[in-house]
């Protein structure tokens, strides 16, 4: 087992700790895991990402060659990673702020109203969440159970409940996704 996943997006938007969130998760159901966050100097606003790379076994290099799954909440990150994206792959959008074009042909896509399921919760902040319970159903790389008991410990005080909700939205909008393609 071998997963390179990239999350994109802009500063302000949960980018880093999405992708924090989903390698932590990795490795408290025993894989192995590397996470390598970047993002421009403006920060907040700017393009950002999140490289994990999740094994079973020793992970050499933790950069992305080929990614597996390109879970993206920006349309520059789109623009600037859908390269990576390996042939067959997995794209998770949120599909009010990415518009997708021939690029996406060669993967399998799923899109998702992220933004606009968070804000019908009451913050769009929490977009974030939404796609991490996307990528948790149509993944299946890490149970629901311990990807929640890491947003536990990374989200604390009161927006909580709010977080737990968005994550269990994205896993059920991305479930009926799946049983409607197949």
């Amino acid at each position: 087992m071998y997963y390179e996943i990239l999350v994109g997006g802009y500063g302000g938007q949960g980018i880093l700790l999405a992708g924090y969130i989903i390698g932590y998760a990795a490795v408290k159901s025993g894989l192995n895991a590397t996470y390598v966050p970047s993002y421009g100097p403006e920060a907040r606003g700017g393009r950002s990402a999140s490289r994990v790379i999740i094994s079973d076994s020793e992970i050499d290099y933790p950069l992305i060659r080929n990614a597996d799954y390109l879970i993206i909440m920006y349309q520059e990150a789109y623009d600037a990673y859908v390269g990576l994206l390996k042939p067959g792959g997995i794209l998770i959008v949120d599909r009010d702020l990415v518009r997708l074009d021939d690029r996406s042909r060669k993967a399998r896509v799923f899109e998702i109203p992220a933004t606009r399921i968070a804000e019908s919760i009451g913050n769009r902040i929490v977009a974030n969440m939404v796609m991490i319970g996307a990528f948790t159903a149509i993944s299946g790389i890490v149970s629901p159970e311990v990807m929640k008991e890491t947003i536990k410990e990374a989200v604390r005080g009161r927006y909580l409940d709010m977080n737990f909700r968005a994550f269990d939205e994205g896993y059920m909008y991305a479930e009926k996704l799946m049983r409607e393609k197949g």
